[in-house]
């Protein structure tokens, strides 16, 4: 009789890699990462242009460990350095990561889907989420628009999800999962993001004048955070919106200065909620000409 113990499974091993979400603009790529990550690290709106850099954010789950690159969306219709810079850092992280998720608008196709394409690496997994389900309103076309997805190009998998209602994110975490390189993690368990703390307060200012004052304020404003105390007891930040012309101003203050209270105030609210003690924020405004449209200038106000 034989007594020794039965043997156990080996652990499953250990992965982490980096996963690029893209698509043309405004199809959910920012609230899909942040819905994966279970946190605001990108900040949403229904503009164009809301995602300006490349963010980071860590899903640590067990063996596996995902590193969410959220990619502005690929500029197909405008040119500009904004946009030439917004571009490079889509193609420069499509180069870079292990599995591209490309994100796109159930039912919908149009030449900024198309203009994706080509961009998709051929020797890498590319997985394709159909995202805001919810909303379509025939659920039996969706399988005639997928076929036709799977035309354009030979995706490893095809996600149906909704990032707003949580629907299927699972699936979509499983099938990212097994495509993640076998390897040591990169970040410790509890990280959420490489960014530091500042680059995130100055993301959620510029969330609240594109939320506020979007659709009257054209694209060329930007927040550089010009102080930043801490201590345990709380924080004191200084922050300037940089924008490119005097009569922006008016647009930005609002009558009686309304638009630039409420934008600190609800600004203050969610930097709290980040830093988790009290918040003194002081929010200016600077005039600097052309800023967005000169690759040096961006470079310094922190674009990459």
């Amino acid at each position: 009789m034989n007594d020794a113990p039965a043997p156990h499974d080996a652990p499953p091993p250990s992965r982490c890699g980096f996963v690029a979400i893209v698509g043309r603009p405004n199809v959910g790529k920012s609230t899909l990462g942040n819905a994966l990550v279970g946190a605001k690290l990108s900040i949403v709106s229904r503009k164009a242009q809301t995602t300006r850099h490349r963010i980071h954010g860590v899903l640590t789950r067990g063996p596996d460990q995902f590193v969410f690159v959220d990619t502005p969306g690929f500029q197909t219709r405008h040119g500009g350095a904004m946009n030439r810079m917004m571009n490079r850092v889509v193609t420069q992280a499509l180069a870079e990561v292990d599995v591209v998720v490309h994100v796109v608008e159930a039912g919908k196709w149009s030449a900024g889907d198309a203009g994706v394409v080509p961009l998709l690496p051929q020797n890498r997994p590319v997985i394709l989420a159909v995202n805001k389900v919810d909303a379509l309103k025939d659920k039996n076309a969706l399988f005639a628009y997928v076929s036709r997805l799977m035309e354009q190009f030979p995706y490893a998998a095809v996600v149906p999800v909704s990032a707003l209602r949580d629907v299927q994110l699972e699936v979509l975490l499983r099938e990212i999962a097994r495509h993640l390189p076998e390897g040591e993690h990169l970040f410790e368990p509890d990280t959420l993001t490489d960014r530091p703390l500042r680059f995130l307060a100055a993301e959620l200012i510029r969330e609240k004048i594109f939320r506020l004052v979007g659709d009257e304020l054209p694209y060329g404003c930007t927040v550089v955070i010009e102080q930043w105390e801490e201590n345990a007891e709380g924080a004191r930040i200084a922050a300037c919106i940089v924008i490119e012309r005097d009569s922006h101003r008016p647009i930005l203050l609002g009558a009686g200065g309304q638009h630039m209270k409420r934008i600190a105030t609800e600004a203050r609210q969610d930097i709290v909620k980040l830093l988790e003690k009290p918040v003194f924020l002081d929010v200016y405004i600077k005039v600097r000409k052309g800023w967005s449209d000169r690759e040096a200038a961006l470079r310094e106000l922190g674009y990459e």
